[in-house]
């Protein structure tokens, strides 16, 4: 029983004591004046009487009721309800608040309770007060307390004659039951009747109808919100302009919560003065009158509920975890049916006819009603984690979360992880999780309705209809009797309120009240005590738990499979048969990934230990580990699974021998996972175990069977049904227990609570202490295995602590990498005061002291364990720590000693000839680089990554050789390889070996050849033998000296380092010579040789030299070196002469010869008609060092003026012919940038020089002298060459000795009307390239074309005498913008600078690192697949620089084909020069797409003219700081662009480039070494003696490689090679055309890189063919893996399978074999013989139809005039008009003329342009789009209906033109076009019209024709 109010108070308006215009609250009375012992008077509610303030009122109000909570010290709640009329003010309280009533005016009628109703009229100046009854009580019975006050205030007002002291006498007194259902009758003593019916159980809340209202107030998808946000602890807060709806809406939310409740700050209605605690940190549901709504704005991290707007506001910070799915949708989708059950009749055709809605009451229980179903779905099972810990005195209970969340398979849920973190939850379980009490509807819900709500969930009647039932029995729980007696209860009148009271409430008599109060507590000190005797049960612990969703296990559905491989594996290591289960351990390890594989393992290896020990062997030892390593990995710190619960007796029960003595446990083994370092999973394991012993306790001995439960501690979590009921190892928590008769922990536990009261004090006593000491035991037990798993096996190791001091957070949980030890993670996390972390020499030993200690507290004070009990532990911890530490020491001892285990047979590399193993093999594991297909990527195919081998170190390359880890592979063998010299960074990395997952040192080497490798050492590696193999590394990476490299320690028997033997000279040989040679140079450069490079050679002796920087640039050629520099050949010296005739063996003289670019003769007897010359003036290599020893010079110029011209040039580079083109004859050439002296001389002094003219005035004069040369030795500018210097050039008229139509100069007829010309040329920002188009418009500048814009050049014909045309430059500088700036262009416009931006060396560098880095990521990628890819390809910019260079190369290839010559004059002249030059003359010259072409092309252009390869390789000590720049692999890169657009064109493949792009950086050939010839022949490398007798295995050479090899095999050949002779190529250079070249991205791991020929094997034998035993071939298919097979090996073209099985023929038939090249040859010949039936000559094109051809002639043109009509119809003629070829290239070009003749279209090859034009038809016929071809060869214009017809559809005979003159639009033109673009052409029989598509290119056509018209 209970009172039902203990405390009547009345309270009133005061003043405010500090005079402000608030009052306050004044208590006038209150009853009892004593409190009452159990319950103390609740202070402040004052405050609470009138929230919003306490203020006088202008009108008198009607009274309002309205229920406040306050909530006490100790957590008990008390109920104000608090009734407020208003009275009249009296005069003297007039008088104290007159002065502020204005004010309060405002605020009352603001406040919103003065507008309840309309006002009272009273006396103008009247003001009324408030004033409260307020009844305080522990009791919920809002009505009865609304009835009461009513009562008292209607016989206030009404006058009725009561006594008020019996009514609140009688109150006070009033005793109610407190729960049970009971029905009581009351009655205040005012002929009044109330019936108080008390809830059936108490533990079920009250709503009424505050949840249904919530719920019309807010809405669904609010209130879920709410109801997640109130249970993972965010702060609520509800606004209304009403009280009672605050204190509902509060009501409300609390009863959705249950059976969880609400333990954090609770306040319904929050009075106005306490505001602040709204920015309180804890969480709170609070509510507030909505006036305070601006105060709830400013809170950043309150969740706001406006009940009266219907909105609940979340703030952006913060986040409400939403249910779990499915659990969130079925919720939403029942409430809308029970709130609107018309939404599913909605669509009926016919509609039932009414609706039975339910009464509000009865629709609140159904809203919670859902909600008790969500917390029974969400909890179902709980009780099966529920760890007993004591029972006696007071059941402690512990629940074990990780378990619960891994059966429901809610690991990664947010929402329930953080309810049972909350403190509502740990409330729950200390309250529910009693075993023994009295039960309620949510215990019978889910312990019994589970499976009806999972069979329910589709069905959603049935759901409603559960629904229905359940909130019948909430709505019975209140409502125990339905037809109760009515209340009868008297009210006050209509509008009482108005009426002018009698007087104000009359003061009490204390003494009445308290009389009837002492009478009523006298009475019940006799009546005997009531009571209730609660009826407690054991708790029904329910089915066991499911998972929420049932996850269908897709990776690992074929489980059962799965586990008995795992069963299988285990078996065979127990029986021994170790190469079974080797064989099976991948596949196990594979499956360990599967939950249901682990627990298996855990099972399986639990029934291999007796008596709690296990002894192996070192194999199974080694396996069995391995096995728990891979099961460990994946667990989180969590173990929510339970894997590592179970393992956790395993890991300390098998152990192996290691001495007599000494044994090795498996848990040293297994350390390195995070959960052993997390204390909560100690804590459930410890709890667990506990809970198995207490039970065991009171067991009868013949139940309990097993003997392990007792001595040995339990396996898995719970073992069993609730607190583990049964011994038999490894069941989960929450698995169903085994049938039978045992009892759980739980039942155990409930029956002992039910004897507790009946047992003797002793007997009490004696469990107690039982229990107590069986709790300490487990502690001990705990302890000790807590620092085996803690402690590392080498304790000296302090590492462990250091390095991972870092993963205290443990965030690498879910990590499956394990990296945490344990210390690591306790210095962070657990022992943040004792200051370990920053204590680096900590000892292992203290951490893990400590770390036992804190679990030690926890647990031991959590399980009741005495502070004398636990002060012993802490003293033994230390000592168990020390101990174990002693073993340790003993096991690491001898466990070092131990034999290793058999690892896999190092496989050696095969070597190169000379090849010498520098260090032998170190065992490592080869990791995956990022690049997909070789560990099995999107393409499937095999996981040959991760590899187990041996990384080699050899005088040449870096070899990894091994085996994949993964045994499924089978048995291949990997091989990645690099060279030494290609070695770009090497970085160490810690990474986790694949198969046993331990961390360990690594290496990553990265190379320049797209080889990546990413090394892990294994174990036995010590890190001294990594440190040598890095610095060994090193050493050959970056030799002190180039003669340390691989190609020059080759065959000759020094080593590096020793000065090599002296040979005796025999005569005059060529070492001596080049000895001579360098001697001569040095003392020429001692006195003459000066420059101002930034740059110097490394020389091999340390010259004592002046620095060029400090000499002034005055000195000139000395006069007395004259005569000898220039001596005619008769004079030299012999030595002389032989370096002379050596020079001209060179390649570039060979060159030079070709193209008729001059012989070598002597000064006097020059041959005058040739323009060039070849100069020795550079023999000595005295004028420029990086230049070769001959150089094509003008043939005006003296060898004396270049050493002046030189100095205006960077790095003495000064401009030298390298290519001239055979037809248009102009030349190609190349220099340095120039010096800023020699530009500003050479174009900045327009008037003419002063007679003191300074030095470098002189040199710029020469340089003058020098450009004039160049232009007047092109034989069209012959003639105009006037006098020596430029101020003498006068414009000639043009003369009939011009060649052809394309060498011609515009002359103009004055000199006026050259500047004339001059003005009016346009001149693009960069100059321009001018066309000799007749208007302006259709002059394009170059930097335009540069940049991809503009039509292309007009093309037009010869000038007429009546046109004034811009002239076209004779010659063109291209050089760097930068360099050029302010220079003015050449007066007369013979040559012009063409400013062009360039990219420099180390922009490549960078953009090649970025390249590497996405070819090769060196680690997977974040987001696989080929975005990625080019994403980071486009980042390093290396195709754009593609882009530009081609883009460059192909104008000057239209600017040379066009007849102008171009000097090519960029940075140092080394490096883009290079690259521009070789591929301008690749483009131009079809002799350089041969394989001797480009031999010579690179030899001459790269090797001769000084390439710096050394220093952009860095091959050597001194250059490694500057890294490695591509500069020739970038010219390569262009190169097979160029081959991917023209495969027809190139006799090599693409194979031949990327050999050459392997070793120019491989080190392996001499070609490639050094800067220079000069520092060639200082090494003796340039010209080997004659006589030498060389070694037959080693190739010095590239060439001569290339060369022997080419005679073996066609790997360098195209077969599709059929050039057009003449052919000008011109790619597209768009960066959308090009393509990533394979080089970088393919790889071969079955033998390494194929580019060194002897190591790979040869074309693979057809498989099975020609067995030995002469069976019949099984199968001639082959499996070709990608990233692992060759694939042209594999599966060779055609042609090169045809040649191969002609060999193997000759070789079955004993002929000697034939050369291949031959067998080639003469298909060729056959073919085209076969090919000339009717004895006609066809062109030799291989597969060119129409449109390959159309191919060919794309590109960008430039020329002006027409192709010279000697083209020849056929390569069979002997004419050529293109280079002067040798008879023997022209022979082998011939044979390939017939080949695929068939496919030739009959006028494929006479179009000389062509296009798209509008004709106009004959008379009345329409425009028409048609393809036009002028053949200047036939000289017609064809044209067909569209581009790729065959069929000519009309011929205009070219003879028969008259005039082409500009037309006029017609009727029926195409309407778009300009009006220009119209022309007529006028021939003796009609008029055509034509019409272009725009102006420019009808300009084109119209100079094409004229130009045809012309030529005839």
């Amino acid at each position: 029983m209970a009172r039902l109010a203990d405390y009547f108070v009345l309270v009133a308006f005061g003043p405010h004591p500090r005079g402000s215009g608030e009052g306050q609250g004044q208590i006038l009375q209150r009853f009892p004046e004593k409190d009452w012992e159990d319950n103390p008077f609740p202070q402040g509610i004052e405050l609470f009487c009138q929230p919003s303030g306490w203020q006088l009122c202008p009108e008198r109000n009607p009274p309002t009721f309205f229920v406040a909570v306050l909530t006490d010290i100790n957590s008990e709640r008390h109920y104000c309800a608090c009734l407020t009329f208003w009275e009249p003010v009296e005069p003297t309280q007039e008088g104290a608040c007159a002065r502020d009533a204005a004010a309060r005016d405002e605020e009352a009628d603001e406040g919103g309770l003065g507008a309840l109703s309309p006002p009272a009229p009273g006396p103008p100046d009247q003001l009324f007060a408030p004033k409260t009854l307020v009844l305080v009580s522990r009791l919920d019975h809002v009505e009865v307390f609304r009835n009461s006050l009513g009562l008292i205030y209607t016989i206030h007002v009404e006058g009725l004659n009561v006594g008020l002291e019996n009514v609140v006498g009688n109150l006070l007194t009033c005793l109610i039951p407190l729960a049970g259902g009971s029905q009581r009758t009351i009655s205040l003593g005012a002929g009044d009747r109330q019936v108080i019916q008390t809830p059936l159980t108490d533990s079920l809340p009250i709503s009424r109808c505050s949840v249904a209202l919530l719920f019309r107030q807010l809405g669904i998808t609010n209130v879920l919100s709410l109801f997640c946000a109130a249970l993972t602890e965010h702060k609520v807060l509800f606004l209304s302009r009403s009280y009672q709806r605050l204190s509902d809406a509060c009501r409300g939310l609390l009863a959705l919560l249950f059976p969880l409740r609400y333990s954090f700050t609770y306040v319904p209605i929050l009075p106005a003065q306490l505001l602040e605690v709204l920015s309180t940190p804890t969480p709170f549901i609070i509510g507030v009158n909505a006036a305070f709504q601006a105060e709830a704005q400013e809170l950043l991290d309150v969740i706001v509920a406006d009940l009266d707007g219907g909105t609940v506001t979340v703030p952006e910070c913060v986040h409400i975890p939403p249910l779990p799915e499915p659990l969130q949708s079925q919720t939403h989708s029942i409430l809308s049916m029970v709130l609107d059950p018309e939404l599913e009749l909605a669509d009926l055709a016919f509609p039932p006819p009414t609706m039975s809605i339910s009464s509000l009451k009865m629709q609140d229980k159904e809203l919670r009603a859902v909600f008790l179903r969500l917390f029974a779905q969400l909890l179902q099972g709980y009780r099966w984690c529920l760890h007993m810990v004591r029972i006696h005195p007071e059941p402690v209970i512990r629940f074990h979360k990780a378990a619960f969340l891994g059966q429901r398979g809610l690991v990664e849920d947010d929402f329930l992880m953080k309810v049972l973190e909350g403190m509502a939850f740990a409330g729950f379980v200390s309250e529910r999780g009693v075993p023994y009490r009295p039960t309620d509807l949510f215990d019978e819900l889910v312990a019994h309705e589970v499976a009806r709500m999972r069979a329910d969930e589709n069905h959603p009647q049935r759901v409603l209809r559960h629904v229905k039932e359940l909130a019948e029995q909430l709505y019975k729980n209140e409502n125990p009797y339905p037809a109760v007696a009515m209340h009868k209860v008297q009210r006050p009148g209509e509008a009482s309120h108005l009426r002018r009271a009698p007087r104000p409430f009359p003061r009490l008599d204390e003494g009445v009240v308290q009389w009837i109060v002492d009478q009523a507590a006298a009475k019940m000190q006799g009546a005997p005590p009531a009571v209730k005797a609660e009826k407690r049960t054991t708790v029904p612990s329910g089915p066991p738990m499911t998972a929420i969703v049932e996850r269908s296990g897709g990776l690992h559905g074929n489980s059962a499979r799965r586990l008995e491989v795992v069963r299988n594996c285990i078996s065979y290591v127990f029986e021994g048969k170790m190469l079974e289960a080797k064989k099976l351990l991948p596949a196990v390890l594979r499956a360990l990934k599967g939950r249901a594989a682990r627990r298996c393992l855990a099972q399986e290896l639990h029934l291999h230990v007796q008596q709690n020990r296990a002894v192996l062997d070192h194999q199974q030892f080694d396996f069995v580990v391995r096995m728990m390593n891979c099961c460990l990995q994946d667990c989180t710190s969590l173990d929510e699974h339970g894997i590592a619960a179970a393992l956790l007796p395993l890991v300390t029960a098998f152990c192996r021998k290691l001495s007599p003595g000494v044994t090795q446990f498996a848990y040293s083994c297994v350390q390195e996972h995070v959960v052993w370092s997390t204390p909560q999973f100690w804590e459930a394991m410890f709890y667990g175990d506990v809970q198995t012993h207490i039970r065991a306790l009171y067991l009868e001995p013949a139940e309990d069977r097993d003997p392990f439960s007792v001595c040995g501690g339990s396996l898995g979590w719970g073992m069993g049904g609730p607190g583990s009921r049964s011994p038999v190892p490894l069941r989960q928590v929450g698995e169903a227990p085994p049938q039978g008769d045992e009892r759980s922990a739980l039942d155990v536990a409930s029956e002992q609570r039910r004897l507790w009261p009946t047992l003797s004090r002793e007997k009490q006593q004696e469990l107690v202490q039982k229990e107590e000491s069986t709790v300490f035991s487990q502690a001990i037990h705990y302890a000790n295995r807590m620092s085996y798993l803690l402690l590392p096996l080498d304790s000296s190791k302090s590492r462990l602590l250091r390095e991972r001091a870092g993963l205290g957070e443990l965030e690498s949980a879910s990590n499956s990498l394990v990296t945490n030890s344990m210390a690591g993670s306790v210095a962070e996390s657990y022992d943040t005061e004792s200051g370990f972390e920053d204590a680096e020499a900590c000892d292992v030993a203290g951490a893990v002291v400590r770390f036992i200690n804190r679990f030690v507290d926890k647990v031991c004070t959590e399980s009741g364990v005495t502070s004398d009990h636990l002060k012993g532990l802490h003293v033994m911890v230390p000592d168990i720590v020390q101990m174990h530490i002693e073993t340790l020491e003993a096991v690491h001892r001898e466990s070092k000693r131990l034999p290793p285990i058999q690892k896999p047979k190092l496989l050696r590399p095969r070597l190169l000839p000379g090849e010498e193993c520098v260090l032998d093999g170190l065992r490592v594991y080869l990791l995956p680089d990022g690049r997909e297909e070789g560990a099995g990527g999107p393409g499937g195919g095999p996981a040959l990554l991760p590899a187990e081998g041996a990384v080699f170190l050899t005088t040449y390359r870096v070899i990894f050789t091994g085996m994949p880890t993964d045994p499924l592979v089978g048995e291949q063998v990997v091989v990645r390889s690099f060279p030494v010299a290609a070695l770009t960074k090497e970085k160490r990395i810690s990474v986790q070996t694949p198969v046993d997952q331990l961390l360990q040192d690594g290496l990553q080497l990265r190379s320049c050849t797209f080889q990546l490798l990413k090394m892990a050492f294994d174990e036995e590696v010590g890190s001294d033998s990594a440190e040598l193999f890095r610095k060994q590394l090193h050493k050959l990476r970056y030799p002190p000296d180039i003669r340390g490299t691989f190609a020059l320690t080759l065959g000759s028997a020094h080593t590096p380092g020793r000065p090599p033997r002296a040979t005796k000279d025999k005569g005059p040989s060529f070492r001596t010579l080049s000895r001579n040679l360098v001697k001569n140079a040095k003392k020429t450069i001692g006195r003459q040789y000066v420059t101002r490079k930034k740059y110097n050679p490394p020389s091999w002796e340390h010259r004592g030299q002046p620095s060029p920087e400090d000499q002034e640039d005055e000195i000139s050629v000395s006069e007395e070196l004259e005569p000898s520099t220039l001596t005619p050949s008769s004079a030299l010296k012999p030595s002389d002469r032989m370096t002379m005739s050596s020079l001209v063996e060179r390649a570039c003289c060979r060159d030079y010869q070709r193209l008729g670019l001059g012989t070598l003769s002597s000064s006097l007897s020059r041959a005058k008609s040739e323009p060039f010359r070849i100069s020795p003036v550079n023999r000595m290599y005295a004028i420029c060092r990086s230049y070769p020893g001959l150089l094509i010079v003008p043939q005006s110029i003296q060898d004396n003026a270049l050493q002046r011209v030189s100095r205006c040039y960077r790095q003495n580079r000064f401009p030298v012919v390298c290519w001239r083109s055979g037809r248009s004859k102009a030349v190609l050439l190349r220099s340095g940038g120039l010096h800023g002296k020699g530009v500003v001389g050479l174009f900045k002094a327009q008037n003419a020089p002063s007679p003191g003219q300074s030095q470098a005035d002189s040199s710029s004069l020469e340089q003058e002298k020098y450009l004039q040369a160049v232009v007047s030795s092109m034989p069209r500018y012959a003639d105009a060459s006037g006098r020596n210097t430029l101020s003498g050039f006068s414009s000639a008229h043009m003369g009939s000795h011009v060649p052809s139509p394309r060498a011609r100069v515009t002359t103009l007829s004055n000199p006026m009307a050259a500047s004339a010309s001059r003005r009016t040329a346009p001149r693009g920002k960069w100059g321009s390239v001018r066309a000799s188009g007749r208007s302006g418009g259709l002059s394009t500048d170059v930097g335009s074309r540069l940049a991809g814009v503009g039509p292309p050049q007009a093309n037009g014909a010869p000038p007429d005498p009546g046109f004034l045309r811009p002239q076209r430059a004779a010659l063109y500088i291209i050089g760097d913008k930068a360099q050029l700036k302010g220079v003015r262009p050449d007066p007369l416009q013979q040559w012009e600078l063409v400013p062009i931006e360039v990219f420099e060396a180390r922009q490549v560098k960078a953009s090649f690192k970025k390249l590497l880095k996405a070819c090769v990521p060196g680690c997977p990628a974040t987001e696989p697949g080929p975005a990625s890819f080019l994403r980071s390809l486009e980042d390093s910019e290396w195709l754009i620089q593609i882009h530009k260079l081609l883009q460059v190369s192909v104008l000057v290839v239209e600017l040379l084909d066009s007849g102008s010559s171009v000097l090519v004059s960029l940075e140092d002249g080394w490096d883009i020069t290079t690259q521009v030059v070789s591929l301008v003359q690749l483009l131009s010259d079809p002799f350089y797409r041969t394989l001797e072409g480009f031999r010579l092309l690179v030899e001459k252009e790269w090797l001769s003219f000084g390439h710096r390869f050394s220093h952009r390789g860095a091959h050597t000590l001194a250059g490694q700081s500057s890294g490695f720049t591509p500069v020739f692999l970038q010219f390569l890169d262009c190169v097979h662009q160029i081959h991917l657009q023209f495969p027809m064109e190139f006799e090599f493949s693409p194979f031949y480039l990327k050999f050459l792009g392997y070793h120019h950086v491989s080190r392996r050939f001499r070609t490639f070494l050094l800067d220079s010839d000069y520092e060639r022949i200082e090494l003796g490398l340039l010209y080997e003696e004659k006589g030498e007798r060389r070694a037959p295995q080693a190739c010095r050479s590239v060439w001569e490689y290339v060369e022997r090899l080419s005679k073996r095999t066609p790997v360098f050949y195209n077969y599709m090679y059929a050039p057009e002779d003449a052919e000008v190529l011109r790619p597209y250079s768009n960066v959308s055309n090009l393509k990533v070249w394979d080089f970088y991205t393919e790889e071969t791991l079955a033998e390494g890189p194929p580019y060194d020929w002897e190591l790979a094997q040869g074309p693979p034998e057809p498989p099975e063919e020609e067995r030995p035993d002469g069976g019949a071939p099984q199968s001639r298919r082959r499996v070709v893996w990608p990233c692992y097979d060759s694939r042209p090996r594999a599966q060779p073209d055609a042609i090169s399978r045809l040649l191969e099985e002609m060999q193997r023929l000759e070789t079955e038939l004993g002929r000697p074999p034939e050369r291949w090249k031959d067998a080639w040859d003469r298909v060729k010949a056959a073919q085209r013989l076969e090919g000339r039936p009717d004895g006609r000559g066809t062109p030799s094109s291989l597969l060119v139809s129409s449109v390959p051809h159309h191919r060919r002639s794309l590109g960008v043109y430039l020329q002006e005039g027409p192709v010279g009509s000697t083209l020849s119809l056929s390569l069979d003629s002997d004419q050529s008009s293109g280079s002067t070829a040798s008879s023997s290239r022209q022979a082998a070009r011939r044979s390939t003329s017939t080949l695929y003749s068939q496919f030739q279209t009959a006028e494929s090859e006479n179009r000389s342009y062509e296009g798209t034009l509008y004709k106009k038809g004959a008379f009345m016929k329409p425009w028409k789009a048609r393809w036009f071809v002028l053949d200047k060869t036939k000289h017609q214009l064809r044209y067909y209906d569209h581009r790729v017809d065959t069929e000519c559809k009309g011929v205009i005979d070219l003879a028969e033109v008259e005039a082409v003159a500009p037309g006029a639009p017609t009727m029926g033109a195409p309407k778009t076009v300009d009006e220009k673009a119209f022309f007529d052409v006028k021939t003796t029989r009609r008029v055509y019209n034509f019409c272009a598509q725009d102006v420019p290119s009808a300009q084109q056509w119209v100079d094409q024709i004229q130009s045809c018209l012309s030529d005839a």
